[in-house]
């Protein structure tokens, strides 16, 4: 069989509501392409029926592909299962959502076909609470200072990457890894352009708040020792103002003599010099907690069966 020039890769996690209503939308995009195509969908342990109706739209679509997890691992492993099993030169990552609009994805064809190997996209107008849109704000911010790296739009999952950084991402074999944030690493050439952005109309967001920090971690511990490296020069610079500090309470009771005033706020001091350090400890937790995951080199997913593929 002709190989693909373009894949599409999308997870699905209880999107039973939505998969109609985008292959309604993205088939007709991805066939006005003129270009050879599959469309991966991996299902992550949905408990609805969106497998079924994956299963079903199988046989009515030529190209589509269907990925099935034992469980629940995660949109990343989701997209990292549909990496292995991919075989087009541009390979195109999607949320099932439709917030992201498939109309998108010829822009971002374009862009690798003029020599950029990894296109990131920014959402333009983005239809959520402005809550998480400050929050997102900051972790970008955040991010950027930590990584090094220069992105401004961390959790847009409309993507586009040529096949050699998908071929780097699927050599590495971390049990935990943030996917743009991986082919940032492996690209000589990225770029980032701005897209539509629209409310969900079915279902909610897959990502609660401790799921997002969660990911945060994974950002700042799993692309750089920053944090470790901050938490060591505020450990310097503490100990050198405490011994300063210790002084000048020596002089102090040699000229004023003993006292007991302040003893409140040597209190609240030291409970902020607690609260550092348990913050620190947490801090080396958390990478000693992902060596943990890594030594065990349990699988990263599972997956029970796939169709459309060839055997």
């Amino acid at each position: 069989m002709q190989r693909p020039y373009l894949s599409i890769v999308i997870p699905v996690y209880n999107e039973e509501a939505n998969l109609e209503r985008l292959m309604e939308r993205l088939y007709p995009v991805i066939q006005n392409t003129g270009h050879s195509f599959e469309i991966i969908f991996t299902n992550d342990g949905s408990s609805d029926r969106s497998l079924e109706i994956l299963c079903r739209m199988v046989e009515e679509f030529q190209g589509l592909k269907v990925v099935e997890f034992t469980g629940n691992f995660g949109q990343h492993m989701a997209i990292l299962a549909a990496f292995e099993l991919s075989s087009g030169e541009i390979i195109i990552t999607l949320d099932a959502d439709l917030q992201n609009p498939p109309e998108e994805i010829p822009r971002l064809v374009l862009e690798i076909e003029k020599g950029h190997d990894v296109v990131g996209t920014i959402r333009r107008h983005r239809q959520d609470s402005a809550f998480r849109k400050m929050a997102s704000r900051i972790v970008n911010i955040t991010t950027n200072k930590i990584t090094g790296m220069q992105m401004r739009d961390y959790g847009c999952m409309l993507r586009a990457y040529h096949r050699y950084i998908v071929d780097n991402i699927n050599r590495c074999k971390e049990s935990t890894t943030f996917i743009p944030a991986l082919a940032q690493t492996f690209a000589s050439n990225p770029t980032e352009i701005e897209v539509g952005h629209a409310e969900r109309i079915e279902g909610e967001s897959k990502y609660s708040f401790y799921n997002l920090i969660r990911l945060n971690f994974d950002l700042m511990t799993g692309f750089s020792v920053v944090p470790l490296q901050l938490f060591a020069l505020f450990g310097i610079i503490t100990s050198l103002l405490s011994v300063a500090f210790a002084l000048f309470l020596l002089v102090r009771r040699f000229i004023v003599g003993a006292e007991v005033e302040g003893v409140f706020t040597l209190f609240a001091i030291l409970f902020f010099f607690i609260g550092i350090i348990i913050m620190g400890i947490g801090i080396v937790g958390e990478y000693v907690g992902r060596i943990y995951q890594e030594v065990r080199k349990r699988p990263r997913f599972v997956v029970r069966r796939t169709y459309g593929f060839e055997e």
